[in-house]
């Protein structure tokens, strides 16, 4: 995919940032939409369904939260990559943003060419997806890994693009203890700085969906599911 295929939707609520952003990404070929606020974000992302989000957190009528949580649930947007950026840098905003389904965070201002080199990184996630089987069966539970999408016992589920994520790593080797810092690096990337909390949090969603008892917890070494 070149990069003047790829669509880059930035959500802020400061025009100047808008403008700063949206002028360095065009520049390097991206096509650039905007929006204001979390609702419009929403709107454009429906219409638009862009390659990449880069989300505000600060923001009126609807925070980037939010906002995230209500493009997760839409399954055409599994495959969107969300970044947040904000000046908040506390941890417990960076956890809610995971958790809401973001892939990144990105605490501004930031330079144009760190920005570039943080955009190229999490597009390359597009191309480096697993490349194993398209399909996984395990039981009652189907996973299509090419069009994102899970059924459990004849009903669909939509997952979030991060427990869609991790839910293929564990299945695609069912028994195998999955380490902590393999999970971290396969499903959120080397340049993503997280805590296990996040992994722990995933997971405990995950068996809320498809059942407890399909994934062990190995204390002080990672996770495994059991098929």
């Amino acid at each position: 995919m070149n990069e003047k295929d790829i669509k880059i939707l930035l959500v802020d609520d400061e025009p100047d940032i808008l403008e700063i952003i949206g002028y360095n990404l065009s520049k390097e070929g991206y096509q650039i939409i905007t929006a204001e606020n979390g609702i419009k974000a929403i709107k454009k992302a429906k219409k638009e369904k862009p390659q990449l989000i880069i989300l505000d957190v600060m923001m009126p009528e609807m925070d980037g939260i939010e906002a995230c949580e209500n493009i997760r649930k839409n399954p055409e947007l599994n495959n969107t990559l969300i970044t947040f950026l904000t000046a908040r840098g506390e941890d417990y905003s960076q956890v809610a943003g995971f958790d809401a389904g973001a892939d990144d965070y990105i605490t501004k201002p930031i330079k144009p060419k760190l920005l570039i080199s943080k955009v190229k990184a999490l597009l390359r996630r597009l191309k480096e997806d697993d490349s194993g089987e398209p399909i996984i069966k395990i039981g009652s539970l189907i996973i299509n890994r090419e069009e994102y999408k899970v059924t459990y016992q004849n009903k669909d589920i939509v997952l979030p693009r991060k427990e869609f994520e991790l839910l293929s790593l564990l299945t695609s080797k069912p028994g195998k203890v999955f380490k902590r810092d393999e999970i971290l690096d396969k499903v959120w990337g080397n340049e993503v700085v997280v805590g296990g909390r996040t992994i722990d949090v995933h997971i405990r969603k995950l068996r809320e969906k498809i059942g407890d008892d399909s994934f062990k917890t190995v204390k002080g070494v990672g996770y495994k599911f059991i098929d």
